[in-house]
This record gives structure tokens, sequence and C-alpha cells, in this order.
């Protein structure tokens, strides 16, 4: 008798849910959305050019929304990978100096400090 083994993952945080045909929720939403542009385009297309060029540029306007139901690295899916590049060329500063606040500099701020405050003081004390 040969005994039957079933793989089990260790971790079931990366196991996600089928719900119809094996994909995903995210996937069959992109797919439908992928088929509501892309049918229609065919259809406009093929009215003005050739079955040929109507297919090609059917695919062309469908495949950018099927790499987003597909594509997934690290558990995180492409729309976050495009968020940090965004952000990390576009919004935030090209050039990040490193400033230091060392120790020597910080006593001498703090020393000059109590000097101007002590000089404060005595200017007072000495008006009244």
């Amino acid at each position: 008798m040969a005994a039957s083994y079933i793989s089990v993952p260790r971790d079931l945080t990366k196991v996600k849910s089928r719900i119809i045909f094996g994909l995903t929720k995210r996937q069959l939403i992109c797919f439908t959305v992928a088929a509501l542009i892309g049918v229609p385009s065919f259809f406009f297309i093929r009215s003005v050019a050739e079955v040929n060029v109507a297919v090609m540029s059917m695919m062309v306007i469908m495949m950018p929304i099927i790499f987003f139901a597909l594509y997934e690295k690290n558990g995180r899916p492409l729309e976050v990978y495009l968020g940090h590049f965004i952000e990390a060329v576009f919004v935030r500063p090209r050039k990040r100096p490193y400033k230091t606040d060392n120790y020597y500099s910080a006593l001498e701020r703090t020393a000059r400090a109590e000097r101007e405050v002590r000089k404060i003081v005595r200017s007072s004390m000495e008006k009244k």
C-alpha cells in the first residue's frame, strides 16, 4: 500500500484563497478589467484596421493590466513597487547629504548657550 502525502506550507500567511478557476480575487478583478477594456478596443480597431493590427493592439492594451494581476515579488504586488519607484525618483530629493552631530560640537553649542545666558543674566543684574 502506497502512502500519499500532501505538502503543507509552513508559512500560512503566504497561502492565498482561490475563488474561481484557481484565480485569486485580485487576479479575477484585473482579468475582468482587462477584458472590459481589451475586447471593445479590439472591435473598434478592427473596424478601422486589419484583424492582425486589432489583435496586436488589444494585446498591447491588455498586457499591463494582466501584468498587474500576475506580478508579485516578496509578497508585494506591482503597484507597491511602482509607488516606491515614483517616491524614490520623483518625490524625494536626489542628494541626501549625511549630516553628523558629533558630541564635541554639541558640547560646544551648549557651552556657548550657557555663556550667552550668563551674559544676559549679568546684564540684567547690573541694570537693577
